[in-house]
């Protein structure tokens, strides 16, 4: 495993590879299971004869809250030997001030599915995620690009990004990874309390019963009101949003043939946790 930490160490690692396939995984560090899943899956994609690309940079782009940028855990080390467990071919471990000029000036804002969900309650984090995440395929130049579907909003601006700017990756969407419990894997889940810890999981039981109940025929109201009541039933517990919306633009549901997706973000604390799940009615 080869490590590179500005753009022209990047750029000279890549080059005698040019031509086969690249995988890159983005991600902010603080690496646990369910980004080596996403590295594991890359080292599939790429095959014996292509190149999986890491990168693991704690992007300050796209935080709206000052503190919950200096809170984020940074594990290098435990992340490189992550990385290297997985197959990982090369890293990239920037800097801030060698992913951005000091005057930089060019923004990228998507205006139709980041207006929802996350982006109504963090204004300017997804123009954050897309300016990042286009500098990294410009630099890396992938073929293929792996992102988990915890963020589920991020993946579906990211393909609309491609999509709309005509960039020739192609994106794939991994599953949620879970604890035993259910509570979906995250780096921010290290600073949760004992007890909310404890009762995070309640997170991943509402939505399963909410699942089954869609499927059943509830609304989409009812369903969101119950995951809320059981996230406000817990102590020092405050939702952020629940809502119902289609799997693919982010917007309501006005077709209930197509896929849902139930979403939600809830403080615990003063960690902010997010999850989701797909719903589908019975036909």
């Amino acid at each position: 495993m080869q490590t590179a930490c500005t753009k022209e160490e990047l750029r000279a690692l890549l080059a005698p590879v040019r031509g086969k396939r690249i995988v890159l995984v983005p991600t902010m560090g603080a690496l646990h299971e369910g980004h080596a899943t996403l590295m594991r899956q890359a080292r599939i994609l790429a095959g014996d004869e292509g190149r999986v690309v890491a990168s693991v940079f704690l992007n300050p782009v796209q935080f709206d809250n000052a503190g919950d940028l200096a809170a984020y855990p940074q594990t290098p080390e435990e992340d490189l030997a992550t990385c290297r467990s997985c197959g990982v071919d090369v890293v990239f471990m920037p800097t801030p001030d060698v992913m951005y000029c000091a005057d930089r000036s060019i923004t990228l804002e998507e205006t139709h599915l980041s207006t929802v969900l996350c982006g109504a309650c963090r204004p300017g984090h997804f123009a954050g995620v897309c300016l990042v995440v286009n500098k990294l395929f410009n630099l890396v130049q992938p073929t293929d690009a792996i992102f988990g579907k915890k963020d589920y909003q991020q993946l579906a601006i990211l393909r609309r990004m491609v999509r709309d700017l005509d960039i020739p990756i192609t994106l794939h969407g991994a599953e949620i990874v879970r604890g035993e419990d259910g509570l979906a894997l995250s780096s921010r889940n290290v600073r949760l309390t004992p007890a909310h810890r404890a009762a995070a999981p309640t997170i991943y039981r509402a939505l399963k019963a909410a699942a089954e109940a869609y499927a059943a025929g509830a609304s989409a109201d009812a369903v969101c009101r119950n995951v809320r009541s059981e996230l406000e039933a817990i102590d020092g517990v405050r939702p952020d949003y629940v809502e119902l919306v289609d799997a693919e633009n982010l917007h309501a549901v006005t077709d209930e043939k197509r896929m849902a997706l139930l979403a939600v973000a809830a403080f615990f604390g003063e960690v902010r946790l997010i999850d989701n799940i797909e719903l589908t009615r019975n036909v």
